[in-house]
């Protein structure tokens, strides 16, 4: 029984060398789940946005994000508080969740100004790549490059190293 991986974003994917690279991942997943990315309309955000205006849009696009995800999907969402991982505890966690009957796993990526309460409590796991800011554009290709190196490691390749 294969898995089925969902990535949901907010904001659309502009570049191309991006969207080549996640297409490249997605591909090679092939043989060990389904890939689905969804993404999600975000919201404008001007830099001159009061603390209640903030939490205006992420409320917005949080309820977007919360509507493509169904009750029995295992859910990551990606937060700078989240806990970080080594690739090799990542790779377990992946390879429990099959074990354990957890085929549907999606993984959250917020907009800019990150995801609602809502959203993190709806998260069975808060994730983090560490406390460096990175466009969530290429936080899509590290994503779903580290969950294909988590397939990879759980099939004994030499990817890894």
């Amino acid at each position: 029984m294969g898995m089925n991986i969902k990535i949901v974003c907010v904001g659309k994917l502009k570049e191309k060398y991006f969207k080549d690279g996640i297409a490249e991942y997605a591909k090679r997943m092939t043989r060990f789940a389904k890939v689905k990315i969804v993404e999600v309309a975000d919201e404008k955000a001007p830099e001159s946005l009061s603390p209640a205006q903030e939490e205006q849009v992420k409320e917005t696009e949080g309820q977007r994000i919360l509507s493509k995800i169904k009750d029995k999907e295992y859910v990551y969402v990606l937060a700078i508080k989240g806990k970080e991982r080594t690739s090799e505890e990542f790779a377990k966690e992946i390879q429990d969740l099959g074990t354990y009957g957890h085929s549907d796993v999606t993984f959250v990526i917020g907009g800019s100004l990150g995801t609602s309460p809502a959203v993190n409590q709806r998260a069975d796991q808060l994730i983090s790549f560490g406390k460096f800011t990175l466009p969530h554009q290429l936080m899509r290709l590290v994503l779903i490059e580290q969950i294909y190196r988590a397939f990879m490691i759980n099939s004994g390749s030499p990817y890894h190293k």
